[in-house]
């Protein structure tokens, strides 16, 4: 559970060194984290993985992202900067993940070693980049990459 003392250990430094809203937003992750583990007990998971945690904190970027752009639709520059800032946060625990071209070579590979040939094998052609690439790859760019390849 590195990343769960990756947090501990940020959060500590960050009430140590006083800066309020890094701690407000990896408060704001373990509160997340902590619901989610609590989801996760009827299924029998104490605690969930690593990995989950990384699939946990990436959901948390694409809502922030959406309020920038509204709030910048609504000419409030002062809590778009405030979004930006715990997208750097969230950011800053992940794993640095692939590029653009990395995605189109990762998908066009994994296609190619699945076998599969039209979209009924996209499933099997996502397992398979999320067990090669695990934390690396963000799901939600990656399907445009592997629809790309297996129509090509």
């Amino acid at each position: 559970m590195a990343i769960r003392d990756d947090l501990s250990t940020a959060m500590k430094t960050a009430m140590k060194s006083g800066d309020t809203a890094r701690l407000s937003t990896i408060r704001m992750i373990l509160s997340r984290l902590k619901d989610t583990d609590i989801a996760a007990r009827p299924k029998g998971v104490e605690k969930i993985a690593d990995d989950e945690v990384l699939a946990m904190m990436r959901s948390m970027i694409k809502p922030r992202r959406e309020a920038i752009e509204l709030y910048e639709k609504g000419n409030r520059p002062e809590l778009a900067a405030k979004e930006e800032a715990e997208i750097t946060v969230i950011e800053g625990f992940l794993p640095k993940s692939l590029d653009d071209a990395q995605m189109k070579a990762a998908s066009e590979a994994a296609v190619a070693s699945t076998g599969a040939t039209g979209p009924k094998d996209m499933g099997r052609v996502m397992a398979a980049l999320k067990a090669e690439h695990g934390a690396a790859l963000d799901m939600s760019r990656i399907g445009a990459f592997v629809k790309a390849a297996l129509a090509g």
